[in-house]
């Protein structure tokens, strides 16, 4: 049988200098494509089954620019009793009740069940993260095996950073442009015009001159409305799937969140 990674090789952007087939049994294959513009590629399908295994049957030919295929359907066993593992992500064996390992490629947003949107349920996130840490945190397997023990600590730290980023708008929007291949470079002021940049400066020298619990705190509240506002903002440039306004609005959302954090630092000094 050929593997899941071997598959991923074979269909990489960089083999697609040549022609060849692969035979795929079809418990894994490789169902989808991304083309650009209006290419074409042709296959060769049909059906054979050399003893009882039956096989799908794919002839790849080049191509003018690169492809990317992906694998899907593939049926994942329990690595104690060998079992179908029925959920994805699946977190423990439905037959042995054993933890698995973290399941390849699953999102921060399907780890914690929640709809890939920028105004997710909060509530339900944490939720859901308390379940998941009742059972997953590795003091409930220091009595197990030592490969429960690792996997139980992976899956239990892999929920901490799903939640932990899925919890504030800036990072859960930051990850949303990261699953889209995007990424706001740090010490970059992108999308901050000269006007935007006066005004971070003028809040930061006013926050900095705060006498009184009370002038802080205007600046806060202040900070907060903003951040509001943005986070309806970016909401919008997701939902067109307007990703370079959504981009820019999140680097500003970062201005303002820093902000923020001084402002908790500075009502500290009056404690």
């Amino acid at each position: 049988m050929l593997s899941v990674n071997l598959l991923r090789t074979v269909c990489s952007s960089r083999t697609l200098l040549h022609s060849f087939t692969v035979n795929l049994p079809l418990s894994a294959r490789c169902i989808s494509t991304t083309l650009t513009k209006k290419e074409t590629w042709h296959s060769n399908m049909n059906f054979k089954l050399p003893g009882n295994e039956e096989y799908f049957i794919c002839s790849f030919h080049p191509l003018d620019y690169a492809r990317h295929y992906s694998t899907a359907q593939v049926k994942l066993s329990c690595w104690n009793c060998k079992k179908p593992l029925v959920k994805t992500p699946a977190f423990f064996c439905k037959s042995c009740q054993v933890v698995q390992p973290p399941n390849e490629g699953i999102s921060f947003f399907e780890i914690m069940n929640c709809e890939q949107t920028f105004t997710l349920d909060t509530h339900k996130l944490q939720t859901r993260y308390v379940q998941l840490q009742r059972f997953l945190h590795p003091d409930n397997f220091i009595q197990k095996s030592l490969k429960e023990q690792e996997y139980s600590e992976i899956q239990s730290a892999l929920v901490n950073k799903a939640y932990k980023t899925l919890l504030k708008p800036l990072s859960r929007g930051l990850y949303m442009l990261e699953l889209k291949g995007m990424t706001i470079e740090e010490g970059t002021d992108y999308g901050a015009d000269s006007e935007f940049l006066m005004e971070l400066m003028e809040i930061n020298e006013s926050l900095d001159e705060a006498k009184t619990p009370e002038e802080a705190d205007k600046i806060g509240r202040d900070t907060k409305r903003k951040l509001a506002d943005l986070t309806k903002e970016i909401d919008t440039a997701l939902l067109r799937g307007d990703l370079q306004a959504a981009k820019a609005l999140l680097a500003k959302m970062k201005y303002y969140a820093n902000i923020e954090e001084k402002v908790k630092e500075k009502l500290s000094e009056f404690l």
